[in-house]
């Protein structure tokens, strides 16, 4: 089994959706309850996964899944524990709280609360990477189990060494894909970027760069959009992406400037998998241009791109093909009262405060 296993993890550098499998499969073979992959970070959010051995323990399992996915989207990682074992980065696995005070213990709230859910020992494994974060590989076991026994220790310890290197080959895979990415849309005539979870430019395309008039750099490495309304709507879609666990796309529409036309910015998701984890590529951002058009988009279209409401995006068509608010709030059925509500959420969903400036804009939307 341990080839098996040995041979699984490599294959999980390649195809990212193989990592649950290892993890299950490490957590058998070490008698744990689950096993998980953290990259931590000064500079960016903590990414993770976890997987479990089994589905026993089914509602002590569901409380294991809520304070990891707790963990993850905290605000910071800095714990004791995991500090000194850090600082003295011991080669193999081993006991966190071997690591930690008694004092520290008690203040560490997620674990007694994994503690109450029936969960003992921790085992973990800390790995440098160069980019500067830190990969954690963590196997726990439920206190019915007992401790982790010699043999246990070893056979995760056999693991390691396999572990780091797929980790660090993902990681540059990960690197290669985002580049890759955003090379292909830049054949296709598209400016394109990757970005990390944390809104970090991971892979940028030359047609992007060069819209420096457009898309500035902005600290930590983080892109932004010199249009301020637009950019107000791009960091909350970024942020966005960050925490919700099913992201949606939105699109964002960008006034012209100087000799560049009126943009609209598409964020795509890209695939959580495991890949991400190690390369932090969360989001893919990608311009198209908009041009003078009569045609006026259809409702669903808007919905689309705008992230409209069914109602919103009636009301927002109706408006687009010449009707006044009065005209185009009859259309839809709604009071007045109602439609200007829905016209102050268009306008600030659009990044637009004019209706004039509204109409113009969906005038001039264009497919991808």
């Amino acid at each position: 089994m341990t080839q098996d296993l040995v041979e699984r993890i490599y294959e999980a550098a390649f195809v990212p959706e193989k990592w649950s499998a290892v993890l299950t499969m490490a957590s058998g073979l070490s008698g744990s309850a689950s096993g998980s992959i953290c990259v931590l970070s000064d500079t960016a959010p903590i990414r993770g996964r976890l997987s479990f051995a089994s589905s026993d323990h089914g509602e002590a399992l569901e409380g294991v899944r809520r304070i990891f996915d707790e963990f993850v989207n905290g605000d910071h990682w800095q714990f004791p524990g995991v500090l000194r074992m850090y600082t003295l980065q011991p080669a193999r696995f081993v006991h966190v709280e071997a690591f930690m005070t008694p004092e520290d213990i008690e203040r560490d709230t997620q674990r007694l609360r994994l503690r109450a859910l029936g969960i003992g020992a921790h085992l973990c494994a800390a790995v440098p990477m160069p980019s500067g974060e830190l990969v954690t590989y963590v196997f726990q076991r439920w206190n019915e189990a007992g401790g982790y026994g010699q043999s246990e220790i070893d056979r995760l310890d056999g693991l390691r060494p396999h572990l780091a290197r797929a980790g660090l080959v993902a990681a540059r895979l990960g690197l290669e894909r985002a580049h890759t990415t955003v090379s292909a849309l830049q054949a296709m005539g598209l400016p394109a970027a990757v970005l990390t979870s944390a809104g970090r430019a991971l892979a940028v395309n030359a047609l992007m760069e060069a819209m420096a008039s457009i898309f500035r750099p902005a600290a930590l490495g983080r892109m932004a959009i010199a249009d301020a309304k637009a950019n107000r709507l791009f960091q909350e879609a970024v942020a966005a992406a960050r925490s919700e666990i099913e992201p949606a796309a939105r699109s964002i529409p960008v006034p012209a400037k100087d000799q560049q036309p009126a943009l609209i910015v598409h964020l795509i998701p890209l695939r959580r998998s495991a890949t991400d984890i190690f390369s932090g590529a969360d989001t893919l951002v990608v311009a198209t241009a908009v041009s003078a058009s009569a045609a006026v988009p259809s409702p669903s279209i808007l919905s689309g791109l705008f992230d409209l409401t069914p109602a919103e995006a009636k009301l927002a068509t109706a408006l687009a093909g010449g009707s006044s608010l009065e005209a185009a709030a009859a259309e839809s059925g709604v009071r007045m009262t109602t439609a200007r509500t829905h016209l102050d959420r268009i306008f600030r969903k659009t990044g637009t405060s004019r209706q004039g400036q509204l109409v113009a804009l969906l005038k001039g939307t264009q497919l991808l």
